[in-house]
């Protein structure tokens, strides 16, 4: 009894620190929990949000003049003579100092100024397409495991049936009917079904490997709830194709090349810049200030910036083809998807309507056959392999239409940044 009570409270305590790690969660994992720890622990999101506040910081001095220069020098200084090296006593030997300031021109600045924004923009889009991808790949993760899960869950009422199976073998062989190598066949059978179990023990694994990637630790948490569906209306996903994350980070992409196709042309206009500076002379002589302006002289345009403003807009040719490559794969996919779909949603109802309860009803026949001896018992092995294909089937075929409507929803349905 004191170890009963010990053992209770030490599984009061697993549940609690549980609850602790994983806020929120009971102990079996729903999906919606699932997209929620993955849009938190997924490291592919933390990598994103990095980046998106790097290239948010790389914006802030983008239309910032240069840093100045300062300028120190010592001029007209004799190295002959009796007053070599002496700094006070020629009127010109002067000690130099001054300020520099190089100013790009204003368009310059502008299209700088420009592409940093439309580059902040694209991170941010970056940031929606990567997390329209872990939800996906978190739901086709946790969609594969249920299946599992399901499938494993079977396995008990399978081997309860080969129990009665190899009961119903001895019976008739202690009736003295039948053939002494019928009793080997329920092993035959029981052993095929342990070996299709430890097979998916170990795909359970790697399911569970692939869906802690996106959740961590909760990962290796019991699953709980139905076959997730969502809106398989062809008109909303039409809608949405047009705003998928992926297609609307084109709009800053080509922003970004037409700044930098701006800032190309404006390399033509000359850049300048001044300077000031102040020259002490000897005590006999009065000081002096220098100011200057300079200016850039882009005369060699045809061999340094008209290649670099084609070279510009070419790339941004290459976004627009890009951007309507994406849109035909995307309208494919739309279409084979929900094709796909619909036929996984009518295959799943005839099975379940049709060919499971056949199956069933075979068994049952095949079995009275036998009990009656009217029938061989290979027909009765065939029979049930083809009840258990079946009952298989039907997750198979659950798991695919919840993996289709994950990809029809996440790619068309749930795609706002």
């Amino acid at each position: 009894m004191k170890y009963r009570i010990n053992w209770l409270r030490a599984c009061t305590a697993a549940l609690f620190v549980s609850s602790l790690g994983f806020p929120g969660l009971s102990v079996a994992l729903t999906l919606e929990q699932a997209l929620n720890l993955a849009e938190r622990e997924a490291p592919s999101l933390a990598a994103q949000a990095a980046n998106q506040q790097a290239t948010r910081s790389a914006a802030i001095p983008a239309g910032e003049l240069p840093d100045p220069k300062l300028r120190l020098g010592l001029q007209n200084t004799p190295i002959e003579g009796e007053s070599r090296w002496e700094l006070g006593n020629e009127p010109m030997t002067m000690q130099m100092v001054g300020v520099m300031q190089e100013v790009p021109n204003r368009d310059k600045r502008r299209a700088r100024i420009d592409a940093a924004d439309a580059a902040a923009t694209v991170a941010d889009a970056e940031q929606a397409i990567e997390l329209l991808q872990v939800r996906q790949e978190t739901a086709d993760a946790w969609i594969t495991t249920l299946a599992i899960e399901r499938k494993l869950a079977l396995f008990k009422q399978l081997y309860a049936e080969n129990e009665l199976f190899s009961r119903a073998v001895t019976a008739r062989l202690a009736g003295g009917r039948g053939q002494l190598a019928d009793s080997i066949l329920p092993k035959q059978e029981a052993v095929l079904l342990a070996d299709q179990e430890d097979l998916l023990r170990r795909n359970e694994t790697a399911a569970r490997a692939a869906l802690s990637r996106w959740i961590g630790p909760a990962a290796s948490q019991p699953l709980t709830g139905g076959w997730p569906q969502w809106q398989d209306d062809l008109a909303h996903y039409q809608y949405n194709l047009e705003r998928h994350p992926q297609l609307l980070a084109f709009n800053p992409m080509t922003r970004q090349a037409q700044a930098e196709i701006a800032e190309a042309v404006a390399e033509k206009t000359p850049d300048w810049g001044w300077g000031v500076d102040y020259q002490r002379r000897g005590r006999d002589f009065g000081d002096m200030v220098s100011l200057s302006v300079n200016f850039d002289l882009p005369v060699f345009s045809g061999s340094r910036q008209d290649p670099i403003i084609d070279s510009e807009r070419s790339r941004l040719a290459q976004l627009e083809a890009e951007r309507e490559a994406v849109l035909r794969r995307y309208n494919q996919s739309l279409a084979t998807d929900l094709a796909e779909y619909q036929r996984l949603v009518q295959s799943l109802a005839r099975l379940v309507q049709a060919l499971l309860p056949l199956a069933e009803e075979k068994v049952r026949l095949a079995m009275a056959d036998y009990r009656a001896g009217s029938g061989e018992l290979m027909a009765v092995i065939s029979a049930r392999q083809e009840l258990v294909e079946t009952r298989l089937r039907r997750v198979d075929l659950a798991r695919d239409r919840s993996l289709t409507n994950a990809r029809l929803h996440f790619a068309f349905g749930d795609n706002q940044p």
